[in-house]
């Protein structure tokens, strides 16, 4: 059975993903409540609730096959304030490395390391922070490469993702696993000119990792929808007018066109803030996605950043806040895992959290092979 170690992590969503053929030897997370979500849906054995800086290696049990660290994202992201690594949040990235590095010291490294976080991190500081961590795990002794996966492949919420996967230089890379070039599927063009701003030594540790092409997704948005739903209620007509008001000629037009379809259709509407006032202030905007597919769920302070469902039966316009219970089916969980009462602690769990099938096909097709051809040498 492979092991791991989960770093900031939440809710424990990496370890849904993992599923039952992995042991989890330690789970880390400064926030106690989403600690408490984590007791709650896979007990207390192995967590440990505090600040990464203040761990050492003694708080680290056994020798983990791998290491998955989805560290905050929010000095990496464009709705951050854009301090990147050298952030707060996003700056505890150093305190989770050092550790790694403290673990190799004692021949206990990982052999793999999984680092996620947000598509921005490859721009954050014009390249300069995707750079430094590269570096870190090349002269960590780590061969690496990074693919950016959309969650939309596997539920439906746009939701892409950076995913570095490192594994030790003296661990074997089947050949199975690599392309021999950048896959326009997982390698989009910021990638590859994150890519081409590395150091020569990160270049030269670099691996292009192949994944096959996903299944194709068969859910919609509205089948996550809750009929009942359980912790908001629906707006009333004067703050659903409000909605519509917010709206943009190009919006509305959407929402006309949904009046004469004939049918029920469910949609998702975000608050942004636009340039497009009558003589070109920025005013508050609600616009409206009607693809089948939820927007990204977003934590960020402020209620602009809660996804809104909106749903239009001819006439009849309705509208209120995304669930936690739709939120947490978003983000792949099942029905059975235990969310917060609380409604922005349960927003906030799903939000900051990986999606477990993207997670699940990390694992079947790179991190599971690269055990086993370690396994077999």
């Amino acid at each position: 059975m492979a092991s791991f170690y989960e770093f900031f992590a939440g809710g424990g969503m990496a370890r849904a993903g993992f599923g039952d053929g992995w042991q989890c030897l330690l789970a880390n997370d400064f926030d106690p409540k989403k600690a408490a979500s984590y007791a709650a849906n896979w007990g207390a054995d192995h967590l440990l609730v505090g600040d990464v800086a203040a761990l050492t290696t003694s708080d680290l049990p056994g020798a983990a096959d791998l290491a998955w660290a989805s560290f905050p994202c929010q000095d990496l992201s464009l709705a951050g304030a854009g301090v990147g690594l050298k952030g707060e949040r996003s700056g505890t990235f150093w305190p989770f490395w050092k550790l790694i590095k403290a673990l190799a010291e004692e021949d206990r490294a990982p052999r793999l390391v999984v680092l996620e976080n947000v598509f921005g991190a490859l721009s954050s500081h014009d390249g300069k922070d995707f750079a430094a961590i590269c570096a870190a795990l090349a002269g960590g002794g780590y061969r690496f490469g990074a693919v950016i996966i959309n969650a939309v492949h596997f539920v439906p919420q746009s939701r892409p993702r950076l995913f570095i996967i490192g594994v030790r230089k003296s661990s074997p890379v089947p050949r199975a696993l690599v392309a021999d070039g950048p896959e326009v599927e997982w390698h989009p063009s910021a990638l590859v000119g994150a890519y081409g701003k590395l150091s020569k030594r990160s270049q030269s540790a670099w691996i292009w990792w192949h994944l096959p092409v996903p299944p194709a997704r068969t859910s919609i948005f509205a089948d996550l929808v809750e009929d009942k739903p359980h912790g908001v209620a629906w707006h009333t007509v004067a703050e659903t007018k409000k909605l519509l008001d917010m709206m943009n000629s190009h919006n509305l037009a959407k929402v006309a066109a949904a009046k004469k379809f004939g049918s029920r259709v469910v949609g998702t509407i975000y608050k942004r803030t636009r340039a497009d006032g009558p003589n070109g202030e920025k005013v508050q905007r609600a616009e409206i996605r009607l693809d089948d597919v939820a927007g990204c769920l977003r934590t960020p302070v402020g209620g602009s950043s809660r996804q809104i469902i909106i749903v239009i039966d001819g006439k009849r316009v309705q509208s209120r806040l995304l669930s936690p219970r739709e939120a947490a089916r978003l983000m792949g969980l099942p029905d059975t895992y235990a969310l917060p009462k609380n409604y922005n602690d349960a927003y906030h769990l799903a939000g900051d959290g990986v999606v477990v099938p993207v997670v699940r096909f990390l694992a079947e097709h790179i991190l599971e092979p690269l055990l086993a051809a370690d396994c077999a040498t």
